[in-house]
C-alpha cells in the first residue's frame, strides 16, 4: 500500500556517508583510543579540577543521562608511549577518584566536512573547501557493540535490590576493543555498500548523523555491565546472525565519581525535528545493545570520529511477528492468537498500577480470522437442550468453567454466578471435577467454537448473500479501462460467490443520470431504465432489480458482456453519486446484503455533491490542518448510518488521477464495516491483476452477513473503547453488517474498581451472524489472563504486535482532530513514558544509569513506532503525501489485522539474484534490515509489504539476469516494462518466488513495480522512501530515533 505516482518528486536521495578523519582539534584527547587490557581497570584517581568546556545546545535533552563529569580530561598518551596493563581490579566499590582510559592524539588530517543537508533530505552539495579555523571536531556514532545481558534472577523482587542474593556465575562484561586510530579512506575493495554508511554509486554523498563544526566537552563513559552485579570477565561480542562481523567499538573515558547533574535543557521533541541533531551541531553516539534485559548504552562522545554508525546490533524483527509464548503456555485452552491479542497479559491488579502502564491495555479481535487446514473451528449444534449460557451476564459455556454438585450445578468464570446445568446436557464429574464427556464437549476443551443458533436469536428470517455493484461508466471509468476488467472479474466470480441458490444480483450504473436494469429471469436480454430526476429518486420495477443469480445467471451474465460496449462511446464527465447511493439504498434495504461502488470521478451532481477543496500547503501546520481529512459532507456519514441500520456494507473501489475526496467516500465503509480499495492513476494495462484479485476476493472469501460482536469481560474491568471500521449500537455492541478474515477491531479497557480480587480475569468474544448457507451462528472466543501485582510482570507478558496496532488506530483517529506533528508525537510520547517506568524499576538495582533499557517483550517497540509515525496516513506534511492517497491508507490500516499491519510498517526485503543465478530453493526467512546498506549494487531484492512489490536492479547487476527477467528491453526505462514469466529457468523462478509470497498473504495483490538502482525519481519514490531506518524527507533514522527516545526517557527518570 505505497505510493503509486513516481512522477511527484517527493523522494530524498539515497543517504550516504564518506568516512572522514577528525580535523585538528584544540581538544587534547580523543575518545577513540584503544581499552587497554580485557578487564575493566581501576586507575588512581587524577587531581580534581573545574572543566574547562562548555557543553554546546542540542535539542534532545541531556548528552549523557542527568550527569556530567567534574573533572579535567587527563594528558593524551604519547606516540610509541608503552602502556603498562593495570593491576587485577578490586570487586569492591573504589575507595576514592576516577577510572581513566589513556587516550592517542587526534588525527591532524583535516578533511572536508560534510554538506549541509536540508529538511526534505536533498543534499545541498558545496565544493571542496579548508577546514574551518578555530577549534572543530567533527564527529559522528561510534559502533555500538552486541553485548549478552543476564535477566536478574527470580527470586529477586521486581525494582528491589536484595543484598542477599549472590551474583550469578555467567555475568559478564564488556570492554572495548582496541581499534585502528585512523579510519580507512575509502571502502574495501569487493564489496558495494561498506558495514557503515559509505560512498554509493550514483548518489550524492551526505552524511546525515554527522556535523563538522561542535565546542569540545569531556566525554562520559559507562560500562557494559549485565546487570550490574557479577565480577567483570573477558567477553567477546557475539553477532546477530546475517551480518558481517561488526567494527570494534569506540573507547570512552570511564569514570566512577565525580559527576554533576547537568541543568534541564528544553526539548524540540519529535520525529520531523529539521535534524536536530546537525542542526544543533551534536551527533549522537551510539554505544552498544544489550539483548536479554535488554540495554541500551548510549551517548554523546565529542572529539571521537568513525566511518558511520554501524547498527546492525539493534533490535529488528527479521523473523516477523513475535507472538509472546509464555503467555499461550500459561493458558492452553485460550483462543488462538489469531482471533484475540491482548497488548499485555498481566492484568493490573489495582488502578494505580493500571496508571502506571503507558502503553494501553486492550485487545485486537479478528473473529473470522483464516485458520490452517486441519485447525478449523469447531461447530457446536445444542438442538433441543438449548445454547448453554450464564442466565446473569450472559456468557457462553467455555473452557474455563467449572462444574459442581456432581455436574449438576457450573459456576460462570465470568461473573462467578452458580447455574442449573439442563438435564440434556448433565454428565458425571471424576474426583478432579472434570465431566466424563470432555472429549466429545468442544465448547468445554477449545478456546474457539461456532454454535449453531436456534429461533430465538433471529429477528427475521437469515438473509441470503446479496451483492449490488454501483457502477461509474462516465468517461474516465470507460477510458482507463476499469469498467472492462471489473466486468470481466465478476463474471469469472460468478460460479464462486458464496450462497449457492440463495445468492442475489443487481446492478446500477450512473453518470449525470441513474442506470436501473430489469433482470428478470424471463426475459433474454436485461433492460435499462433511466431516471434523470435526480432530486426525487424513485425506483422503477422494484421487484426485479435485485434478482436470484442462478435463475437469471444468462441475463446476469448477458448485461456483464455488454456492459463495457454500452458505454464505449460515453463522452459525460458528470457523476451523480448521491443521487446513485439513495437508490442502491432503496433497492437493497428490503434484505440488506453488500454494497460494491466502483467510483472514478469526484460527485459533480445532485445530492453528497464534493467540491474540489484539494490539498492546500497553507493550512498545514494550522489547527485548521485536519479539516482536510474530515468528510465535507455530511450525507455520507448519514447516509452509512442508514446502510448500517439495515444490513447493508459499503466497499469502495475507488480510481482516479484526480483528486476525489476519499475522505468522505471512505466514511461509508467506516460505518459499514466495509473498506477501501484505492487505485490511483487505474489504468488496464498496468493495474488488471490487482483489480482482479482483489475483487475476486472481496466476493468469494467467506462472509458473516448482519453480525453483532459483544465482548465480555471478568468483573471488575470493561472495554471502554472501540476502533476500526463498525457502527457502535450500544454502549458494548458492534454492528457489522459484513464480516471477513481481512477485518480486525480494537478495543481499549479500564479497570472499574480500585483493587481487583480474583486471580484471572477472562475474556469472551461473541459474534452473532448470519452463515452464507443460511444459518444464524454464534461465533465464541475465550481467552483467560492473569492478574498481577508487579509492573515488571505486565511488560514481560506484553505483545509488541498488538500494541502497535492498537496504536496505529489511535493515531489515526487523532489525525482527524489534531495536526499530523500532534499525532506522531502522541506515539513518540507514549514509547518514551513507557521506557521511562520500566527504567525506573531497574536501572538503580542494576546500576543502568548509563543504558537505555527496555523488557525483551518490547525490543521491537522503538523501530515500530518510527516505522508507524513514518507510514503513510502520519508522514511528513504537504509535500510528502497526496491527501486522497493519505485517507485511503488510514482506512486500510484502521481495518488490517495485527500480521499484516506488522509487514505493512516493517516490510519484508530479501536478496534473489544468487538463488536464481544457482536455481536455489527460496528462504523468505532471510530477510534484510530496511536500510540503504542492505542493497548491494550487484544483487536483485525483492521489497514486500503486503500491497505491492518492488524489485530493485542494481547497477552492477550481471546483464544477464536483467535480460532473463525483462526480456530485450532490459536498457530501456524501466518505468515502460512489465515484469511477466518468459521462457528460461530465471524468470520462472522468480514468477514462482513472487506468487510464494502473495499465497503466504492472500488478502491484497502486490503489484510489481521495477526499479533500477540509480534511476530517480523512481527509486526514491517507489524504495528509498520506504526504508524506515534511513532517514527519511528530514524524519529521523532509526539510530538518531533511539537517540532521541534515550535522552527523553532520561529526563526526569
Amino acid at each position: 500500500m505505497g505510493p503509486e505516482n513516481p512522477n511527484r518528486p517527493n523522494y530524498p536521495l539515497r543517504p550516504a556517508a564518506t568516512p572522514f578523519a577528525s580535523q585538528q582539534s584544540s581538544t587534547p584527547f580523543s575518545s577513540s583510543g584503544p581499552a587497554v587490557g580485557s578487564e575493566a581497570p581501576v586507575f588512581r584517581p587524577g587531581p580534581p579540577a573545574a572543566s574547562n568546556f562548555q557543553a554546546p545546545p542540542f535539542a534532545g535533552g541531556p548528552l549523557v543521562g542527568t550527569e556530567i563529569p567534574a573533572f579535567r580530561p587527563p594528558p593524551s598518551i604519547r606516540p610509541g608511549e608503552v602502556v603498562r596493563p593495570p593491576p587485577p581490579p578490586s570487586y569492591g566499590p573504589p575507595t576514592s577518584g576516577f577510572q581513566r582510559f589513556p587516550n592517542p592524539p587526534m588525527s591532524s588530517a583535516g578533511q572536508v566536512p560534510p554538506p549541509h543537508i536540508s529538511l526534505t533530505g536533498q543534499p545541498v552539495i558545496a565544493p571542496p573547501t579548508r577546514p574551518p579555523p578555530g577549534p572543530a571536531s567533527p564527529f559522528s556514532h561510534p559502533q555500538p557493540p552486541l553485548v549478552s545481558m543476564g535477566s536478574p534472577p527470580q527470586s529477586i523482587k521486581t525494582g528491589q535490590p536484595n543484598p542477599n542474593i549472590p551474583p550469578p556465575a555467567d555475568q559478564r562484561f564488556s570492554t572495548p576493543i582496541p581499534r585502528p586510530s585512523s579510519q580507512p579512506s575509502s571502502p574495501p575493495t569487493g564489496t558495494s555498500y561498506p558495514a557503515g554508511r559509505g560512498t554509493y554509486p550514483g548518489y550524492a554523498n551526505m552524511q546525515p548523523n554527522s556535523v563538522s563544526q561542535a565546542p569540545p566537552m569531556p566525554p562520559a563513559s559507562f560500562q557494559m555491565q549485565q546487570g550490574g552485579y557479577g565480577p567483570p570477565m573477558q567477553s567477546s561480542f557475539p553477532l546477530q546472525r546475517g551480518y558481517a562481523p561488526q567494527a570494534p567499538p569506540t573507547s570512552l573515558l570511564a569514570q566512577q565519581r565525580g559527576y554533576a547533574p547537568v541543568p534541564p535543557v528544553s526539548t524540540s521533541s519529535g520525529l520531523y525535528s529539521g535534524n536536530q541533531f546537525q542542526q544543533h551541531g551534536i551527533a549522537p553516539a551510539h554505544q552498544g545493545l544489550a539483548e536479554d534485559f535488554s540495554s541500551l548504552s548510549l551517548g554523546s562522545v565529542p572529539g571521537s570520529y568513525d566511518a558511520g554508525l554501524d547498527i546492525t546490533a539493534l533490535p529488528r524483527p527479521l523473523d516477523g511477528d513475535v507472538e509472546p509464548k509464555s503467555y499461550a503456555d500459561m493458558y492452553p485452552m485460550n483462543c488462538d492468537s489469531r482471533f484475540l491479542r491482548l497488548t499485555t497479559s498481566g492484568i493490573p491488579n489495582s488502578q494505580s498500577l493500571a496508571s502506571r502502564w503507558h502503553l494501553s491495555i486492550g485487545a485486537v479481535v479478528c473473529p473470522l480470522a483464516e485458520t490452517p487446514p486441519g485447525e478449523e473451528v469447531p461447530i457446536v449444534n445444542f438442538a433441543t437442550t438449548g445454547i448453554i449460557r450464564c442466565r446473569r451476564c450472559r456468557t457462553y459455556v467455555n473452557p474455563y468453567v467449572a462444574f459442581t454438585d456432581n455436574g449438576r450445578k457450573w459456576r460462570c468464570n465470568i461473573c462467578s454466578l452458580l447455574n442449573d446445568v439442563p438435564s440434556d446436557y448433565f454428565a458425571h464429574v471424576d474426583a478432579s471435577g472434570r465431566r466424563v464427556d470432555l472429549d466429545q464437549r468442544p465448547e468445554l476443551i477449545k478456546g474457539s467454537v461456532e454454535f449453531i443458533a436456534p429461533a430465538e436469536y433471529m429477528v427475521r428470517p437469515p438473509m441470503p448473500p446479496l451483492y449490488f455493484f454501483l457502477i461509474d461508466v462516465s468517461i474516465s471509468a470507460v477510458k482507463s479501462g476499469m469498467l472492462e476488467v471489473m466486468s470481466q472479474t465478476i463474471k469469472s466470480c460468478l460460479d464462486s460467490l458464496p450462497g449457492s441458490t440463495r445468492t442475489q444480483i443487481g446492478f446500477i450504473t450512473y453518470d449525470s443520470t441513474i442506470h436501473f436494469y430489469n433482470m428478470k429471469s424471463s426475459l433474454a436480454q436485461p433492460q435499462m431504465m433511466v431516471v434523470s430526476d435526480l432530486d426525487d429518486i424513485f425506483v422503477p420495477l422494484p421487484d426485479d432489480l435485485l434478482v436470484n443469480l442462478s435463475e437469471s445467471r444468462s441475463v446476469v451474465e448477458a448485461f456483464l458482456d455488454s456492459l463495457p460496449s454500452m458505454f464505449q462511446e460515453n463522452m459525460n464527465v458528470e457523476a451523480a453519486f448521491g443521487p446513485a447511493l439513495r437508490a442502491a439504498f432503496l433497492v437493497m434495504s428490503q434484505l440488506g446484503g453488500k454494497l460494491l461502488i466502483f467510483q472514478n470521478s469526484l460527485p459533480s451532481l445532485g445530492a453528497g455533491l464534493l467540491k474540489l477543496r484539494g490539498d492546500d500547503i497553507r493550512v498545514y501546520g494550522t489547527d485548521k490542518e485536519h479539516t482536510l481529512r474530515l468528510p465535507e459532507d455530511p450525507f455520507y456519514k448519514q447516509m452509512a448510518a442508514d446502510f448500517t441500520k439495515y444490513q447493508i456494507a459499503v466497499n469502495v473501489y475507488a480510481f482516479s488521477d484526480k483528486y476525489t475526496d476519499i475522505a468522505t467516500l471512505g466514511t461509508l465503509a467506516k460505518y459499514t464495516g466495509g473498506q477501501v480499495y484505492y487505485y490511483p492513476n487505474f489504468l488496464a494495462s498496468i493495474h488488471k491483476e490487482k483489480l482482479k484479485h482483489e475483487l475476486t476476493r472481496d466476493l468469494t472469501r467467506e462472509t458473516a452477513w448482519e453480525a453483532v460482536m459483544r465482548i465480555r469481560c471478568g468483573k471488575g474491568v470493561r472495554f471502554t473503547s472501540y476502533h476500526g471500521n463498525f457502527m457502535l449500537r450500544s454502549t458494548d455492541l458492534l454492528a457489522l453488517p459484513a464480516v471477513d478474515c481481512d477485518k480486525a477491531y480494537a478495543a481499549q479497557l479500564s479497570l472499574e474498581e480500585t483493587l481487583l480480587t480474583t486471580q484471572t480475569v477472562y475474556f469472551q468474544v461473541a459474534l452473532l451472524y448470519t452463515s452464507s448457507s443460511g444459518e444464524r451462528r454464534i461465533r465464541v472466543h475465550t481467552a483467560a489472563a492473569p492478574v498481577v501485582t508487579d509492573l515488571g510482570e505486565m511488560y514481560r507478558l506484553a505483545d509488541t504486535g498488538a500494541i502497535i496496532s492498537l496504536f496505529s488506530r489511535l493515531a489515526i483517529e487523532k489525525t482527524l482532530s489534531s495536526k499530523l506533528e500532534e499525532a506522531r508525537n502522541s506515539v513518540q510520547h507514549r514509547i518514551v513514558k513507557a521506557l521511562r517506568e520500566y527504567r525506573n524499576l531497574y536501572a538503580v538495582q542494576h546500576r543502568l544509569s548509563g543504558r537505555m533499557i527496555y523488557p525483551e517483550s518490547l525490543k521491537f517497540l522503538p523501530l515500530y513506532g518510527l516505522a508507524l509515525c513514518k507510514s503513510l496516513p502520519l508522514r511528513g506534511g504537504y509535500s510528502d503525501v497526496q491527501l486522497d492517497e493519505r485517507s485511503a491508507a488510514a482506512y486500510t490500516m484502521m481495518a488490517l489485522p495485527v500480521k499484516s499491519l506488522l509487514k505493512l510498517l516493517y516490510p519484508n526485503l530479501v536478496r534473489v539474484d544468487e538463488c536464481l543465478v544457482k536455481n536455489e530453493e527460496f528462504d523468505t526467512k532471510k530477510r534484510l534490515p530496511l536500510t540503504v546498506e542492505s542493497l548491494d549494487t550487484r544483487g536483485l531484492y525483492i521489497f514486500d509489504d503486503g500491497f505491492r512489490f518492488v524489485i530493485w536492479f542494481g547497477k552492477a547487476l550481471s546483464p544477464d539476469i536483467t535480460k532473463n527477467l525483462v526480456g530485450e528491453d532490459f536498457a530501456t526505462d524501466f518505468s515502460k516494462v512489465s515484469l511477466s514469466q518468459r521462457d528460461n529457468p530465471m524468470s520462472r523462478k522468480i514468477m514462482e518466488i513472487l506468487n510464494q509470497c502473495r499465497k503466504s498473504d492472500p488478502s491484497y495483490f502486490q503489484l510489481c513495480h521495477l526499479v533500477r538502482q540509480g534511476d530517480q525519481p523512481r527509486e526514491g519514490f517507489f524504495l528509498l522512501t520506504s526504508l524506515v531506518e534511513d532517514q527519511i524527507g528530514g524524519a529521523n533514522g532509526y539510530a538518531d530515533w533511539m537517540v532521541l527516545l534515550f535522552r527523553q526517557v532520561q529526563q526526569n527518570a
